[in-house]
């Protein structure tokens, strides 16, 4: 099930201590976010204001560097007043401020709707694309594959959990979002991969427009392109005029090597489409099956009489980046699994993850046996057979 993200209603991100703080970085996110220098001493002090209509309600006076006696004193002022100003970019800075993160922008160009009635919506189907793309940025970020399905999708998901959302932007009609993914643990990997599969994308729908051919959308998965990545930028740019991603590095962690300081931005349109959803499926058809040893707890077994082959269905513990997988046994090997399950005991079963249906079940199997585990671990087997005791009745329709 996928987590819930962005935040329907983040935090407010919480104000930096000034002594935390690097004049440099505030003064880098300021002009970032359409902040503007109005004066000041040179080499010592600039004056900043906001952007738009709140342009004569805030002004911050910055020092340029922690040399002078009030440094400190001015950038508390400072960082007081941008947490109660009422422009959209205050709250940005002060994110980008208390977690170094790359910011990432997402805008969909989309007609002006009467009385801006489709707002919502809009907003709605930017963020679910926002977070497919990142999302799939996360899985390219641990290991390519042109087709991911079930796998590293619980370790993608978990990443995510630490993206941070700017404010929705009451001007842009739904049409922006800003997320702030933190540099820190495989942040930036994310950003990283994201950036190199999205110029891939782009190189192989040119290609594509021009020539009609499919190989550099081939080679992209090289470069962390997949079928969930040509999904996500399909629900981007579709019912769109187009749609613009654009990432910014972390003034406080820099750039990353081989990568220029401010990256051009990545542009769909919705003549792209047909090229996309080509790839999409050329992904999901190229990707082989997978052989592979797991180690489960069976969750759920059914056959339809006392006799037989039946279905099992194992959370995977290790051997697979899955979290579940169903399992066709025959008799014998299917009475190992249900014997096994009263007893508190996992099993180890050999055979193929098939990528047809993304892979969630395994073909082939053989081998199934038993495996010892601790008590601890053994103890919370048998009381999710207890728990779920209706399952195994259920699957052992009156046989053993």
């Amino acid at each position: 099930m996928d987590r819930p993200w962005p935040q329907d209603d983040p935090a407010p991100p919480s104000v930096p201590h000034p002594d935390e703080t690097d004049p440099a970085v505030l003064g880098a996110l300021l002009a970032r976010h359409g902040w503007r220098r109005r004066g000041g001493t040179p080499g010592r002090y600039a004056r900043w204001t906001p952007p738009g209509r709140t342009a004569g309600a805030t002004s911050l006076l910055v020092p340029e560097s922690r040399d002078f006696p009030d440094s400190g004193d001015l950038l508390g002022e400072a960082l007081m007043a941008l947490s109660r100003s009422a422009a959209p970019s205050a709250r940005e800075v002060l994110t980008g401020l208390a977690v170094p993160s790359d910011e990432i922008r997402w805008r969909r160009e989309v007609p002006e709707s009467p009385g801006g009635t489709s707002a919502w919506t809009a907003q709605e189907r930017l963020r679910a694309a926002a977070r497919d793309t990142l999302l799939a940025a996360a899985l390219a970020a641990r290991g390519r594959a042109g087709y991911y399905g079930a796998r590293h999708r619980r370790a993608a998901e978990a990443s995510l959990e630490r993206v941070l959302t700017g404010p929705p932007g009451a001007e842009s009609g739904g049409r922006e979002l800003t997320v702030f993914v933190p540099v820190e643990e495989d942040g930036r990997a994310t950003a990283v991969t994201l950036l190199r599969a999205l110029y891939a994308l782009r190189d192989a729908a040119d290609y594509h427009r021009t020539t009609g051919g499919m190989e550099v959308y081939d080679a992209a998965v090289a470069a962390g392109a997949c079928r969930e990545l040509t999904e996500a930028v399909v629900a981007l740019v579709q019912g769109t005029e187009g749609a613009r991603v654009a990432l910014e590095w972390s003034p406080a962690a820099g750039p990353p090597p081989g990568f220029a300081a401010r990256p051009d931005p990545v542009e769909f349109s919705p003549g792209d489409l047909p090229g996309l959803r080509e790839a999409g499926a050329r992904y999901v058809r190229d990707e082989p099956s997978v052989p592979v040893c797991l180690t489960g707890a069976v969750v759920r077994l059914r056959r339809t009489g006392p006799g037989g082959p039946g279905t099992v269905r194992l959370r995977v513990l290790s051997g697979a980046e899955v979290a579940q997988v169903r399992i066709t046994l025959d008799e014998e090997d299917y009475r190992i699994a249900g014997h096994a399950h009263l007893v508190g005991l996992p099993i180890r079963v050999r055979g193929r993850l098939e990528s047809r249906g993304g892979f969630r079940r395994l073909s082939g199997a053989t081998g199934v046996t038993p495996v010892q585990v601790d008590e601890a671990e053994r103890d919370r087997l048998v009381k999710s057979l207890q728990e779920n005791l209706d399952f195994f009745e259920e699957a052992c329709g009156g046989g053993p």
